[in-house]
């Protein structure tokens, strides 16, 4: 006899065997449900806490547009001249600037708006085509506007400017890369039956 707990010993006949073999299933499936579960949980989390950075920087950026000295965060003069110097050379100068930020300040609220959602009510759920939308729309939007800022056409304070898409986007990339995870992991049957 074994000093081992009963339910500690290997099985002695096929009947115990089969069952330990199910048991262990049972054991491990559940665990690796839960991990996929929280996987799929923090993920969303932390992509919904990015999308909100976004939404505040678009907030801030539409208030800045109408009540600001300056151009917008983080740009005090394009390289000296100051929006009223331009507003004195010609107002529509910066009717013009003013409407691009207002526009610009709604499509990061929108983009904001639709990652955090699809993140929420999708990823979490482990949609994959809610995953690879939300991870495609951010992209798309900071590969069209981050480059324009290494060109050298104005001067930026770059950590008010761009510190806040920055954080925002690593906080998105890491729930992105932890929802993957979770993601590439196989769903319950019972789960993967409703889908």
């Amino acid at each position: 006899m074994s000093g081992l707990p009963r339910d500690r010993r290997l099985p002695t006949n096929l009947a115990d065997a089969s069952l330990h073999a199910y048991l262990g299933n049972v054991v491990e499936s559940k665990e690796e449900t839960m991990s996929r579960e929280q996987s799929l949980r923090n993920g969303a989390g932390l992509m919904v806490l990015g999308a909100l950075i976004f939404l505040v920087y678009a907030v801030v950026f539409f208030f800045r547009a109408f009540a600001s000295s300056g151009f917008e965060l983080g740009v005090e003069t394009l390289n000296g001249v100051t929006p009223q110097q331009l507003d004195g050379l010609n107002p529509a100068i910066m009717g013009y600037i003013t409407h691009l930020h207002v526009a610009t300040a709604g499509f990061i609220a929108a983009t904001a708006i639709a990652a955090g959602g699809l993140a929420w009510y999708g990823v979490r759920d482990g949609l994959w085509w809610t995953w690879i939308i939300a991870v495609i729309v951010p992209v798309v939007g900071l590969a069209v506007a981050l480059p324009m800022h290494y060109m050298g056409h104005f001067n930026y304070d770059w950590v008010s400017h761009l510190g806040p898409i920055y954080l925002g986007t690593i906080i998105y990339v890491v729930g992105a890369v932890v929802a993957l995870v979770g993601l590439t992991q196989a769903a319950p049957a019972a789960a993967q039956a409703r889908r």
